[in-house]
């Protein structure tokens, strides 16, 4: 093995040792000389086998090792060397998770083939960017590309030609010498002990245990929000740990219980060093400067994994999510660490908790991607919590500047914004640019690329590295922006779906999966419909709107430079694009539906053929899919799952979508066309018990089905010469749709008694009895409304 190697990758650790940074070395070329430098390096460096973690297929090493797709584990932990095997596969999201876990002090070791071969290589990662009716070969190699050059172009990039055996750079910053930390000081006022504060090692992250002592109070809830390495996650533990020895019982969850070690080993160091300062000087030890006894605090502090317990009955005890949404009434206070890797359903049912703090990461990307900043910040302002929110800015972990930091953000934008808002705040649909972002020009124009990714990242819940690699990659994707004055201020990530052959179509409707056709795979395996990946189409996938010129059309300005762009004015598909590509048949989307995004869609000229029967994992919601025909293929397959729908939504409401919030069911509704399922035809006997439950004594729980078929074309009507009001509405869902027993539909509207509600809902069907009745119906009104 080349001593210089070894050398090398010695001097970084020394520098990133003395500086409180982090340095990359790669290992450039085969293979196999890849594994005997990093065992060389190994045993050259002082570093423990356990602070050792290699990311890759092989267990070659005698340290830690995890494959890519669990690279996750490592949230919430630090190593200080971390190597990562991108030989057979390279995953963005894996690096994205492990950089933030390697210490200050510490070397991420990358082994990559020859930098000028790799993006020509192709791996697995890649194979799922091929997506029917794209090969392998249609795959590009420029998110790698761009990768090379972020490690060429960045200080502490160490990068070693194996197969050359020279050091292409040494990667040394020789960076001036630092000036000296101070410790934080005590808060004026506190209640935690000050050994709590003597704890933090920044002015951050003591403000940050600060804002947590709110948590002694009722209804609080305290959001810690911070990059990684941060010490988000160890004031959580800070806090927990003082909340337990003043006798509290604190609940942790996470995403699995490793995440929350750094959580675990600060409420445990805590708790011990109170313990013992309390046993020194058991008459004098005071909480705080209001001078709070802790009563019954001994040496005794029982520290097992996930579970910290003192002599004062308080505990930090570990649960997984699902376990910790069923236990909350046990305990006094919630914390939620690693809060951005949990489904938005699961941390909604986390705010059941009086008392709760949630730990999330701001940029980097700690899982499910940023359902937390983007979907559960609203439910959390709606929550009746009294919120404090605290950002820490200072790293820990390493000193600021870290160069490694600054590489990870560039190379998988974790940092991307969108344009400052003095740049584009005169935009307007009248003023903007309709542009097609190319990847080869967004991989040639930085801050094209950054502001529309940036936009995507923001305004997302789902966006994350690996969808960097995707846009400039992906061959079935495409993106559209609209520019004011060269700036990004709306985009749109788009997806060919579709025009698959009958081999995959049978596949498919035989129980296979198809990768990348989200809209052709639901129809055919879920709604059997085996010619649906027949016609080719356009999934709008994501759009975004910068938020300083949003409610201004400029979202439903792109969507129609978007329709107009592959279909014309007389509803015929264009001819092939200058790409050569098939023409389209259909514009499509899919998403979690909200009344607000529904109706978004709605009048851009979409229409719902299908809900969801389970809620999504990230989002919480039901997923509405969409379509807009633009040829006649297209309009057959709408419509005929238009009729399909609306011949089945009544039944799904009493079954799987039970839970469907009513505004949300009146919204799906008034997004089908208002032509579509079968005629209002009920028989004369129908006809009777309806009007007779509406004008006279009958009763809707005899026979609920003409109901349901009356209540969905009133919805699907449109537009509708009916008007009930939005309490009438959501009685119709809630009774007559979704068959909830008059108690709870009367709680839930407020009606003042089951009584009254039975009533409210005859009144409610009244005018649909008269507008849509036939002259049986009418025959039953005169009777009874003569009375």
């Amino acid at each position: 093995m080349d001593v210089d190697v070894v050398d090398c990758a010695v001097s970084l650790h020394e520098e990133a040792t003395r500086t409180n940074e982090r340095r990359i070395v790669v290992l450039s070329g085969p293979r196999n000389r890849g594994y005997d430098a990093l065992q060389s390096i190994l045993e050259s460096l002082p570093v423990a086998i356990t602070e050792t973690t290699l990311i890759g297929t092989e267990d070659r090493l005698r340290c830690e090792q995890l494959p890519q797709e669990h690279a996750g584990e490592l949230l919430g932990k630090t190593r200080t060397v971390i190597a990562l095997d991108a030989h057979d596969d390279f995953r963005p999201n894996a690096l994205g998770k492990v950089v933030g876990a390697v210490d200050g002090g510490g070397l991420l070791v990358l082994l990559l083939p020859s930098l000028e071969a790799w993006p020509d290589r192709r791996t697995e990662f890649d194979a799922s960017l091929a997506v029917p009716p794209f090969e392998l070969d249609d795959v590009t190699g420029r998110f790698k590309r761009r990768f090379v050059e972020t490690l060429r172009a960045h200080r502490g990039v160490a990068i070693v030609d194996l197969e050359r055996g020279r050091l292409e750079t040494n990667g040394l910053t020789d960076p001036a010498p630092r000036l000296a930390t101070v410790a934080p000081g005590l808060p004026r006022e506190h209640r935690f002990p000050d050994a709590t504060y003597e704890a933090c090692l920044t002015s951050d992250q003591a403000e940050a245990v600060a804002a947590l002592e709110g948590l002694f109070d009722d209804e609080r809830a305290v959001v810690l929000e911070a990059d990684r390495g941060r010490g988000k996650s160890s004031a959580a533990g800070l806090a927990a740990g003082a909340f337990a020895t003043c006798g509290n019982d604190v609940l942790v969850t996470a995403p699995a219980a490793g995440n929350a070690s750094e959580l675990f080993d600060r409420a445990g160091e805590l708790c011990e060093t109170l313990a013992r300062e309390h046993d020194e000087d058991d008459s004098d030890h005071e909480s705080g400067s209001d001078g709070e006894r802790i009563e019954g605090l001994e040496r005794t502090t029982v520290i097992e994994p996930g579970r910290v317990e003192t002599a004062t009955g308080g505990t930090v005890r570990f649960l997984e999510p699902t376990a910790a949404v069923a236990g909350l009434e046990a305990a006094d206070i919630v914390v939620v660490d690693e809060a951005a890797a949990l489904p938005v359903a699961t941390l909604e049912a986390l705010l059941a908790a009086d008392r709760v703090a949630f730990a999330t990461t701001v940029h980097g990307y700690e899982g499910a991607g940023r359902g937390f900043s983007v979907r559960f910040r609203d439910r959390l302002a709606e929550s009746g919590h009294d919120v404090t929110e605290c950002t820490l800015v200072e790293p820990i972990r390493y000193a600021a500047g870290d160069p490694v930091e600054v590489w990870a953000f560039r190379a998988l934008l974790l940092d991307a914004r969108p344009p400052v808002e003095a740049l584009v705040t005169d935009a307007r649909p009248e003023t903007v640019v309709y542009r097609r972002l190319e990847p080869a020009a967004l991989i040639e124009d930085e801050t094209l690329l950054r502001e529309a990714f940036g936009l995507l990242v923001l305004a997302h819940y789902r966006t994350e590295p690996n969808d960097l690699a995707r846009l400039l990659d992906a061959p079935n994707l495409e993106a559209r922006a609209l520019r004011y004055d060269g700036h990004v201020v709306s985009v749109a990530l788009l997806a060919r779906e579709g025009n698959l052959s009958p081999e995959t179509r049978s596949m498919m409707y035989e129980g296979g999966r198809v990768r990348g056709n989200m809209l052709p795979d639901v129809l055919t395996s879920q709604l059997r419909d085996e010619a649906a990946g027949e016609s080719a189409g356009i999934r709008v996938v994501r759009i975004a709107t910068h938020h300083a010129v949003r409610s201004r059309g400029l979202g439903s300005c792109l969507l129609e430079r978007v329709k107009e762009e592959f279909s014309n004015a007389g509803g015929e598909a264009i001819v092939a694009d200058e790409d050569g590509d098939d023409a389209l048949d259909w514009l499509g989307t899919g998403f979690g539906a909200t009344p607000g995004l529904l109706e978004f869609w709605t009048e851009n000229g979409y229409r719902t053929v299908h809900v969801s029967t389970t809620r999504n994992d990230a989002s919480g919601e039901y997923s509405a899919l969409m379509l807009a025909p633009t040829s006649d293929a297209g309009r057959t397959l709408h419509d005929r799952h238009a009729d399909w729908f609306a011949g089945r939504f009544a039944a799904l409401c009493s079954d799987a979508l039970d839970d469907l919030d009513p505004d949300v069911a009146r919204a799906v509704l008034r997004s089908v066309e208002s032509s579509a399922g079968p005629p209002l035809t009920l028989t004369d006997h129908e006809w009777h018990v309806v009007a007779g439950a509406a004008y006279g004594p009958g009763l809707f729980d005899v026979d609920p089905g003409p109901f349901r078929r009356l209540v969905v074309r009133y919805f699907i009507t449109d537009p509708n010469p009916v008007d009930l009001n939005d309490r009438e509405e959501r009685l119709l869902v809630l009774r007559v749709l979704q068959g909830r027993d008059w108690s709870t539909v009367a709680d839930r509207l407020e009606y003042h008694s089951t009584g009254q509600c039975m009533r409210a809902l005859g009144d409610a069907l009244c005018p649909l009895v008269d507008h849509y009745g036939t002259d049986a119906a009418r025959s039953v009104r005169n009777r009874f409304a003569d009375d």
